[in-house]
């Protein structure tokens, strides 16, 4: 996939900068794996809002992800690569041998009529889904499963991947996008190669309104709110705002929230990169 930058012609078309999707084929999507999507527009169940800074959007379908891919030794084809708006991957239906069709995240280079399989003793190739332990040392990987059979939870946002760099008995050490280098069971599973529409991050809106169309309500600033809505609110003129700091006046800018007795930090080997 690549990107196009417009002309200027418009205030709007300034900075906008568009995916050419010249790597979708299909529009429609597959009925059969359609279900409606109901959006809450930041409101609970009685009417209140706890989410700011949410409502409106296009109206939206969910589609049905197969993110375990649990039809072991069946081969599918790939039909179609499609545009997911739940999600900023590309997604391709796949069709198996005996008729079912389910989607799957696409990974860059799967092209439509290649053959895609899952399970052991398949061969680690792009779109193939293998256990940890089939799949070689410093091969790319994405859609990874931190827990057997409960589906892939990791590495499935466009452009990301994850090298798997050792194994070290009933565990297989990952290398994430973040930087982590974590300790997961080699009974999980990974897709291989990584994950499709690279160029993502180099998509720009260009103005506000693209934004709303995504669901996105205009986001108000701390500082120019008054002292009761915002700790850093209030002052004469434009004040700085003092320490950055959330609504609810928790440390923001490198304050680290992970809980230090979180039980998962024992599979953490390496922590993941700081910012600064």
């Amino acid at each position: 996939m690549a990107v196009r930058k417009l002309n200027p012609v418009t205030p709007g078309q300034r900075h906008k900068v568009i995916a050419t999707n010249d790597d979708i084929t299909a529009v429609k999507p597959e009925k059969s794996l359609l279900l409606p999507l109901k959006k809450s527009g930041g409101r609970n169940n009685t009417g209140k809002m706890t989410m700011r800074y949410v409502g409106g959007g296009h109206k939206r379908k969910l589609r049905i992800i197969d993110f375990k891919r649990d039809k072991e030794g069946v081969p599918a084809v790939v039909k179609t690569i499609e545009y997911d708006p739940n999600r900023s991957a590309r997604i391709a239906l796949v069709v198996y041998r005996d008729g079912e069709k389910r989607y799957i995240i696409a990974p860059n280079g799967l092209k439509v009529g290649q053959t895609v399989q899952s399970g052991k003793g398949i061969a680690p190739e792009i779109g193939n889904s293998l256990y940890l332990s089939d799949i070689p040392l410093g091969t790319i990987i994405h859609n990874i499963e931190l827990v057997p059979r409960r589906g892939a939870a990791m590495v499935r946002s466009a452009g990301s991947f994850a090298q798997l760099t050792s194994r070290d008995g009933k565990y297989a050490i990952i290398k994430l996008p973040s930087g982590e280098s974590r300790m997961v069971l080699v009974t999980c599973k990974a897709t291989i190669g990584s994950v499709s529409n690279s160029d993502h991050g180099l998509v720009h809106s260009g103005k506000a309104g693209r934004s709303r169309w995504l669901g996105r309500r205009p986001r108000v600033r701390g500082v120019a709110m008054n002292p009761v809505d915002h700790p850093m609110g209030g002052g004469e003129g434009r004040a700085s705002g003092g320490h950055p700091r959330s609504r609810n006046g928790m440390p923001a800018k490198g304050y680290k929230t992970r809980p230090k007795k979180k039980k998962s930090n024992k599979f953490i080997v390496e922590k993941r990169k700081s910012k600064r």
